[in-house]
């Protein structure tokens, strides 16, 4: 029970207010004129300061309160650092241990107070889990946090503890006091801080990594990599180096350069030219100095987003055919493409019945400029009915299946000289190409034919276009190349209705990919009829170009022709579950089946394999924890064709690009809000707002009757006359 004093409660402040003030000036006056008394003056004041009193207390009335009920402890809101960056270490375990730590002691100080406490996630305020998790988050967003606690704590707390390091996203580092005020919540709410850590560890760390432009394929691309340097550690000269991390061939280096480290901090620009567009993970590295306590800061793995202007597609013919000119007019005609184009109109056997070589060549066929010196820039090459034998190609073969393996798209299209009848079987092509090569057999068939379109045909976006235009129908064909048995991992979408490849029908379009790129196998040499055969021309031409749409598509890995939409449910840290969300595109029914191979390797394995017999539309794949690295996502549903998603698991990533603590915006943070600011080790010292008292009973009781009061008032009022009557103040 607690016992108050009070007036009573039928009077106005301004009631209450101007009873006070006339008593007070009466005692005033009475004391003034107590000093011309002639005698007993002690008894003049004492007996009008009574009366007035008396009837002060007759016109306030004052009575005593008393409350039984129970108290309500203050609402406090502890918001822990749940980035990333407090699993950096410190001694023999990390800051997030002392955060959690530093949360079970807030629970036992503020033991009476009604605590909340909350994990700061980004920019969102949840609860605690418990157990605690390991933290996903990036980034330390307090500033939006504290906006929303009060709705998430059920009403506006007395006050906020925020347990990190200091290094926060928001309020800013460079934020001034009114600024960090606003920040931080606004006026009226204390904020405690506690601090984890005040010590930088000895470190070199990659801090950030700029780019002047967006990356564009073909494009130099300028790269700003900033080293720091923390923890007095001596760093010097650092050896920085950029590589490209590449499905099936080692690392591939665009740049390296040196960081001369001046007062912990240094830059290095670096260019580079990403020749492949699409997603493409870039692995940035230091060499680690001597004493480094933090290595796993000093390599970055970026995923770029590299974007094409235009596709840069290399045509190569060997002779002038039908074919030849409809898929040049074709390429020419698409302004997202920049052709370069090239088509022998004679072979070296042809009698020009003239000695003058002049004459007869307007442009010679750079053969050896093309494929050495130029062949990365382009992002496609199409071989058309091309002896690589006759035209000096052959010695060029192994540069172009390195060059398929590195992230580039190849054509070939059949003919007489094509596939086995130009030379290929048996070559370095070979082992980039969907299909089997043989050297025994007729390398092509002058006979008829409609391609029979397959099961994955049929499901395959590639062909969805051809598919509206023809539905199952195709024209007849004139000749095709001999193809063999589809190599592992390839999809054969037409197939020859009579000839063989062992015990199989024979492919007629066949797709593959062969390390980081993609390649087409096209057994006929008489596609134009799509347009200008009587099946083609009842549909306007439009199957033409809609099938080369689609290889074009497929070949340059254009969503629109892939069989599912790959993205990752959240960013891959390495060491936690990593879980992919794979969406069907319409016609696609069977199991997703999804294939993990680590990056930057030679010759790829699986290290995750996973089978989904879902038929929702939306399909999450686990797949488990994975090591620091850059993968390739292969995804296959039912007979489709596979997407690939390549992404980077970061043990640290941007979370731990900067290890050092900042007390000081936390302290500052605590200033400006009228909080206090302590370490772990003083929690002790935080104050603990006043409880509230939920009143359950309460009695109220006169301190005397009103008339007693004016009674005893009237009575010292007459006792005071006399006395002044006596004193001479009559």
């Amino acid at each position: 029970m607690t016992r108050a004093w009070a007036l009573s409660d039928d009077l106005s402040r301004a009631v209450t207010v101007g009873a006070l003030v006339l008593a007070a000036v009466s005692i005033l006056l009475l004391a003034l004129e107590t000093n011309r008394a002639e005698r007993q003056r002690w008894l003049v004041l004492s007996s009008g300061v009574l009366g007035v009193l008396l009837v002060l207390g007759a016109v306030l009335r004052p009575v005593r309160v008393d409350v039984r009920g129970t108290e309500l402890g203050p609402l406090l809101v502890v918001l822990v650092d749940g980035s990333r960056r407090l699993l950096l270490p410190q001694g023999e375990a990390t800051r997030r241990a002392a955060a959690l730590d530093a949360s079970d002691q807030l629970r036992s100080h503020f033991g009476t107070a009604r605590l909340v406490v909350l994990e700061l996630v980004d920019g969102v305020a949840r609860p605690l889990a418990e157990p605690p998790q390991v933290p996903r988050a990036v980034e330390s967003d307090l500033s939006s946090a504290l906006a929303r606690v009060a709705s998430t704590a059920g009403g506006r707390p007395e006050a906020v503890v925020v347990v990190s390091d200091g290094r926060l996203t928001r309020p800013s580092e460079s934020a001034d006091d009114g600024a960090l005020e606003r920040g931080a919540g606004g006026a009226g709410l204390p904020i405690h801080t506690v601090r984890v850590t005040e010590g930088s560890p000895p470190d070199a760390s990659i801090r950030r990594v700029r780019t002047a432009s967006a990356a564009v394929a073909h494009q130099p691309l300028a790269l700003t990599v900033e080293i720091g340097c923390s923890g007095g550690l001596r760093c010097g000269r650092i050896p920085v180096a950029v590589r490209e991390l590449r499905h099936g061939s080692a690392p591939a280096l665009l740049a390296s350069g040196v960081a001369d480290v001046q007062s912990d901090l240094a830059t290095v620009e670096l260019g580079i030219t990403l020749e492949r567009a699409g997603d493409r993970i870039l692995e940035i590295a230091i060499d680690s100095p001597p004493g480094d306590a933090v290595p796993e800061n000093d390599r970055r793995l970026l995923p770029f987003r590299v974007t094409r202007e235009r596709l840069r597609l290399l045509h190569v013919a060997g002779r002038p055919t039908y074919d030849v000119r409809a898929l040049r007019t074709w390429l020419k005609s698409d302004e997202s493409v920049d052709l370069i184009a090239f088509f022998i109109l004679r072979s070296n056997t042809d009698d020009p019945n003239t000695d003058d070589e002049s004459e007869l060549a307007l442009i010679p066929f750079p053969v050896d400029e093309l494929f050495t010196e130029h062949l990365p820039s382009f992002d496609a090459v199409v071989l058309q009915d091309i002896d690589a034998n006759e035209y000096k190609l052959a010695r060029h073969l192994p540069a172009l299946a390195s060059y398929v393996e590195t992230g580039g798209g190849l054509i070939m299209v059949g003919g007489p000289s094509a596939f086995a009848g130009g030379g290929y079987a048996g070559s370095a092509l070979g082992r980039v190409l969907p299909v089997e090569l043989s050297e025994t057999e007729r390398p092509f068939d002058t006979l008829e034919l409609v391609p029979r379109v397959t099961e994955v045909g049929r499901a395959a976006p590639v062909l969805r276009g051809v598919r509206d235009v023809f539905a199952d129908d195709l024209p007849v064909f004139v000749g095709s190349s001999t193809l063999g048995r589809s190599r592992a991992g390839s999809l054969v979408l037409w197939e020859h209705p009579h000839r063989r490849a062992g015990e199989l029908p024979m492919p007629v379009l066949a797709l593959g990919e062969a390390g980081d790129g993609r390649s087409i196998a096209l057994g006929l040499d008489a596609t134009y009829r799509l347009a200008w055969s009587e099946l083609g021309a009842a549909a306007g031409g439009r199957a033409y170009g809609a099938l080369w749409d689609g290889l074009l598509g497929w070949l340059m890995r254009d969503p629109r022709y892939e069989s599912a939409r790959v993205e990752l449910t959240a960013p891959c840290v390495a060491g936690l579950a990593t879980e992919l969300s794979v969406t069907r595109l319409p016609g696609t029914p069977g199991v997703v089946q999804v294939e993990i191979e680590r990056l930057g390797e030679v010759e790829p394995k699986p290290v995750v394999t996973r089978e989904q017999h879902s038929s929702a539309t939306v399909v999450t794949v686990d797949l488990g924890p994975l090591e620091e690295g850059g993968y390739a996502a292969r995804v296959r549903i039912g007979s489709t064709p596979p997407t690939r998603l390549d992404f980077a698991c970061e043990k640290g990533g941007e979370a731990w690009a900067d290890s050092r603590p900042d007390p000081a915006r936390l302290e500052r943070i605590s200033r400006v809000t009228g909080g206090r600011s302590v370490t772990a080790a003083e929690i002790r010292r935080l104050p603990l707002p006043t409880a509230t008292l939920v009143a359950t009973e309460r009695q109220v009781t006169a301190v005397l009757p009103p008339w007693l009061w004016a009674l005893g008032g009237s009575i010292a009022i007459g006792a005071h006359w006399y006395a002044r009557r006596r004193a001479g103040l009559g």
